[in-house]
């Protein structure tokens, strides 16, 4: 126990969990838009849920440390890349990723209006199916953040902290992140193209085709800046209503 508190390994500790909050944020965001389609009841839990298994995730798979690292040996190779067990997993994520955005995007813009005359009201977004895709997405983003957290620190009990820890602050500001979002139909919008864009790197990350990932935050830092000051100079004025994923209660 003294080793833990060693000054290496609580550097290590605010470093790693500095770092799990900033690559959260996208996990955060994708939890924001699913629980968003659910009765007004059920989000605070299934939110709770969702970061509690992306926890549960994260845990297991420093846990199965030897597994993860297993990961990053050839598989086969395909047009000069030798891929490993993480490129296929990231290439998958990646590809859902872009897919659900997508699909989201069509359907908070295109969708039928529900309860409009003369249309069928669409079917609820079923609690269960939320919880699914939330993991599913977590698997991808969990083994992402435990390479780097592997990468970064040598004591698991550090890294388990880090990721407690992390989960912890993300569990404080997520109910007010998604009532922000939740508000902001502009704000909903930018943070799907986000969706995209992690969709779309995790895709070139799979195929050998690294980017920094400070790239990716510092535009979408950027861009929700110069979103922030739109909201600012528009005023008070009521946002444009985008349409709802399932048949609000009466």
């Amino acid at each position: 126990m003294e080793g833990f508190f060693s000054s290496e390994n609580l550097i290590a500790l605010l470093t790693l969990s500095s770092l799990e909050i900033v690559l959260g944020i996208d996990n955060i965001v994708f939890i924001s838009i699913l629980v968003g389609k659910l009765p007004r009841e059920q989000q605070a839990g299934a939110r709770r849920i969702g970061l509690l298994l992306a926890m549960g995730m994260r845990i297991a798979l420093l846990l199965a440390i030897t597994w993860v690292m297993g990961l990053t040996q050839p598989l086969f190779t395909l047009f000069e890349h030798a891929f490993t067990g993480r490129d296929m997993i990231l290439l998958v994520g990646g590809l859902f990723l872009v897919a659900k955005a997508t699909w989201e995007i069509h359907d908070k813009l295109e969708g039928a209006e529900h309860g409009a005359e003369g249309g069928a009201p669409r079917r609820r977004v079923g609690y269960g199916a939320i919880l699914v895709q939330i993991m599913l997405l977590d698997i991808v983003f969990s083994l992402d953040s435990v390479i780097t957290a592997v990468g970064m620190a040598r004591h698991t009990g550090v890294m388990i902290a880090a990721v407690v820890i992390a989960v912890l602050v993300m569990l404080v500001f997520a109910g007010a992140i998604s009532a922000f979002i939740e508000r902001h139909p502009t704000v909903k919008m930018l943070a799907l193209s986000f969706l995209l864009l992690i969709g779309v790197v995790l895709i070139a990350d799979g195929f050998g085709q690294h980017v920094s990932k400070g790239y990716i935050y510092f535009a979408m830092a950027f861009s929700l800046f110069v979103e922030m000051l739109n909201l600012r100079i528009r005023g008070p004025k009521p946002p444009v209503q985008l349409h709802q994923s399932y048949v609000r209660e009466r």
